[in-house]
């Protein structure tokens, strides 16, 4: 049992994709170029945006969207204390101070009722992150950010698919839901490449043409630099092995889905905790919490379950970031990543396989 096999994932799209490489070794479009064009028109299509950016990987999609609002330098960005530094890094790379906000209690996501209480004048920007493939409550948020010049960018980097169920009913999916959002498309996404890639969607032309400008060193000609940009371009052979991916996203999201329903009903271990997903999740990681996390891991590793911590620390407890959020505490981002433990969600994963997972925590004590 793996934790994630990508192989098994995509071993049917291996030819299709090997015969797309050897047509690029023909057309020697290697960086940018229409396969990388074609695909940016997929994903916006599948995001439901009119537009989208490739870039070099999930990190410089924020910050090359948060560039793009031309904020002032130090502007407040309100985003959660419980995400992967990819988040927070990015913000500080653009020269914006942030703001950390604590999540729900029984929810990955950042809390409503407490961004309310940080929103000051000094806030420029909020930036949603959908933790573990779960959609931020952005029905809500809109609510509590109207007539309010705040912009709004999501990191949907473990969200490709997932929709907002904040109102009762389905909303608007990752990607579409904030002025700009972002993507990671590291291997182990429900949406991965074969190395590091990136993209941006949004709805706003201007922006769009801005960062499609700063993403290529400020050009969108040749020898043509119109503003200082960054290198952070998606290759044609990342393009290629997105664009045949992308067609099964929804069918391995819909496995990883009937995973999760099964772990609802059969882990019934009192000692463990269960988080509360919402029907939009596409389910990147499916954690569970206890109180005794070290003797949880020494049970996993007693009976060959593999597992894996998203994330052992929050933001403010990290050693880059100590000296910024000094004596801060958000007692619910704390508790999750202390006893967080994620188990496997691959969407190929045998029912065998899951019995045994559900049985061995049901076991745990």
């Amino acid at each position: 049992m793996k934790f994630f096999d990508i192989y098994n994932q995509d071993k049917k799209l291996h030819p299709r994709i090997l015969g797309n490489i050897k047509r690029l070794f023909k057309k020697p479009e290697f960086i940018l170029g229409s396969y990388v064009s074609i695909f940016e028109k997929k994903f916006a299509q599948y995001c439901n945006t009119k537009y989208a950016i490739g870039c070099g990987n999930g990190t410089d999609a924020i910050y090359l969207a948060i560039k793009s609002l031309n904020l002032k330098k130090n502007s407040e960005v309100l985003l959660p204390a419980m995400t992967y530094c990819s988040t927070v890094f990015s913000v500080i790379r653009a020269g914006l101070k942030p703001v950390l906000v604590d999540i729900d209690k029984n929810n990955p996501n950042i809390s409503i009722n407490n961004l309310k209480k940080k929103i000051s004048k000094k806030t420029k920007l909020i930036l949603l992150v959908h933790l573990y493939g779960e959609s931020c409550k952005f029905h809500l948020l809109k609510k509590l950010i109207k007539n309010k010049k705040l912009f709004v960018i999501e990191d949907a980097s473990q969200a490709h698919g997932a929709f907002d169920y904040s109102s009762g009913k389905r909303g608007l999916k990752a990607g579409s839901q904030g002025d700009l959002a972002c993507f990671s498309f590291y291997p182990g996404k429900n949406l991965g490449a074969y190395g590091d890639a990136g993209i941006i969607t949004t709805n706003d032309k201007k922006k769009y043409e801005y960062i499609k400008k700063l993403r290529n060193l400020g050009s969108e000609k040749k020898s043509e630099h119109e503003i200082i940009g960054v290198n952070s371009r998606l290759d044609a052979l990342q393009a290629l092995i997105l664009s045949e991916k992308i067609k099964n996203l929804d069918f391995l999201n819909s496995r990883r889905r009937k995973i999760a329903k099964t772990y609802e009903k059969k882990i019934t271990n009192k000692r463990i905790e269960k988080l509360k997903y919402s029907q939009g999740c596409v389910y990147h990681q499916y954690v569970i919490r206890t109180k005794n996390i070290a003797k949880l891991i020494k049970h996993l590793n007693k009976n060959n379950i593999p597992f894996g911590r998203h994330y052992p620390y929050p933001l403010h407890k990290l050693k880059a970031l100590k000296n910024i959020f000094k004596n801060k505490k958000f007692p619910n981002s704390e508790y999750l990543a202390s006893n967080g433990l994620s188990i496997p969600i691959d969407p190929l994963l045998k029912s065998n396989d899951i019995k045994k997972i559900c049985s061995v925590i049901n076991k745990f004590n």
